[in-house]
């Protein structure tokens, strides 16, 4: 298993992407998130998209952050905003998503984030306790979803 950088619309990136929309419409009834998306949000030094590939090359995790300050919906000077963590669901419950967020916190904080957030839904109880367990608290709702009933929100200091 290694980790790689990419660009979020890299093929890989693309093909993951689509499978966690996907994912969302079944969970939530919907077209999946609609979340204002720009592949330079994720261009180093403001952000980094990351995928797990497996022993044969194939895309089986991913994750990026990208840098969010004062913007109206909630978010803070210093924010990076965690988006699209996904792992395919034959390699769900070995460690990815946790070594994939890891990977993104160090690499926010060494561009000088200051504070992790991200957005989940309450349909998502996985990702709830991947969070919870890796030291996110709930935080004040932020974002294109910040007035939906089923939006979760979760800080961690970086």
């Amino acid at each position: 298993m290694h980790i790689q950088h990419v660009p979020f619309d890299h093929p890989d990136a693309v093909k993951l992407s689509d499978q966690v929309q996907a994912e969302y419409a079944v969970r939530y009834g919907d077209d999946g998130d609609a979340t204002p998306l720009a592949t330079t949000d994720f261009d180093p030094p403001n952000g980094l998209y990351l995928i797990a590939y497996d022993e044969a090359g194939t895309p089986v995790a991913s994750g990026g952050w990208r840098a969010q300050d004062d913007n109206g919906e909630g978010n803070r000077n210093g924010d990076a905003e965690l988006k699209r963590m996904y792992v395919v669901e034959a390699m769900r419950g070995r460690g990815l998503a946790r070594r994939i967020l890891a990977a993104l916190e160090d690499d926010a904080r060494t561009a000088g984030r200051i504070r992790m957030v991200l957005e989940t839904g309450a349909k998502q109880p996985e990702a709830v306790a991947l969070y919870r367990s890796s030291g996110y608290e709930p935080c004040g709702k932020f974002g294109y979803y910040r007035f939906h009933d089923l939006s979760l929100c979760f800080a961690k200091a970086l």
